[in-house]
């Protein structure tokens, strides 16, 4: 009999692997498993389009391949040194028989924003999912290690874009459209080393909401997936951790491990889908492998 997916995941120890900024999935020793073999689609995204932040790697891969095995079409943001990343990601989703595009960006510059929304209807003549889950991220020992342009990138790419995305999108998002965005188990616990990390993530968490409210009668949802540890190369390119850290990384959890990327795809799928969650806006879904959000 074959091992549940929950008990057959790579657990600690990992390889002790740092990555440069902004770190590659392709160099990564131990990769990120994004493909879900035992997931089976239903057409639940059929003839949507979806445009991904931080779509070459990670979750956003990971996303982007599962919405295209749902049907969908996806737009896919990422910087100029992640194409190779990026690449891998528009193969799989082609494999799958749907489109990818690839708008390379720095998420900072409002302009960026704007124009990645509108290169995405003019390339597919919609949008019906936006997900804002690219994110910067680097560990501190103390305050006095964060400088202003640090905080304020920090700021910029988790918050301000997310903001900006959903301010350019929401003119053309007809009713039964999606707004998701990732936050974080940061968001709820407030880690001593996260600090500019976790408050964009507290922030995220209550714009989600209110956001909910804003849009509800306009027929657009707005959902937050907060995720505890999950294996992608953000935290390999963490400046502020050692490699003895990384191969431990996710061990604390009550799983004792930290989540694959394929394990948090199929709550995007769901809050992206009508049929599933067509009553559900303003939730923040921790996915923490045990741990628990409060309330």
């Amino acid at each position: 009999m074959t091992k549940p997916q929950n008990v057959q995941q790579p657990t600690p120890p990992f390889p002790k692997q740092k990555l440069e900024k902004p770190g590659l999935e392709a160099d990564m020793e131990q990769r990120p498993r994004y493909k879900a073999p035992r997931y089976k689609p239903a057409g639940k995204l059929e003839n949507k389009v979806a445009l991904i932040t931080g779509g070459d790697s990670g979750i956003g891969r990971a996303v982007a391949v599962m919405y295209a095995r749902e049907g969908a079409d996806v737009a896919i943001v990422c910087l100029p040194e992640e194409r190779v990343d990026a690449e891998e990601t528009t193969r799989v989703v082609e494999e799958h028989g749907r489109r990818c595009v690839t708008f390379e960006g720095d998420l900072t510059d409002p302009v960026f924003c704007r124009t990645t929304v509108e290169r995405t209807l003019a390339e597919f003549g919609q949008l019906n999912i936006l997900v804002s889950n690219a994110a910067y991220q680097n560990r501190k020992a103390s305050i006095e290690e964060i400088s202003d342009e640090e905080f304020d990138r920090t700021f910029k790419t988790n918050v301000y874009a997310f903001f900006r995305l959903v301010k350019a999108a929401v003119p053309h998002l007809a009713p039964g459209s999606s707004i998701i965005v990732t936050g974080s188990e940061t968001g709820f616990d407030g880690p001593e080393m996260l600090p500019d990390y976790s408050a964009t993530k507290g922030a995220i968490h209550t714009l989600t909401k209110v956001l909910a409210k804003m849009l509800a009668e306009r027929g657009v949802r707005v959902n937050c997936v907060a995720p505890g540890p999950v294996w992608t190369p953000l935290n390999l390119a963490d400046e502020g951790t050692t490699p003895e850290k990384v191969s431990m990384f996710g061990a604390k959890t009550p799983m004792k491990r930290p989540a694959q990327p394929e394990e948090l795809a199929p709550a995007y799928v769901f809050f992206a889908s009508d049929a599933d969650s067509s009553y559900i806006s303003g939730e923040v879904l921790a996915v923490m492998g045990g741990g628990t959000a409060p309330g």
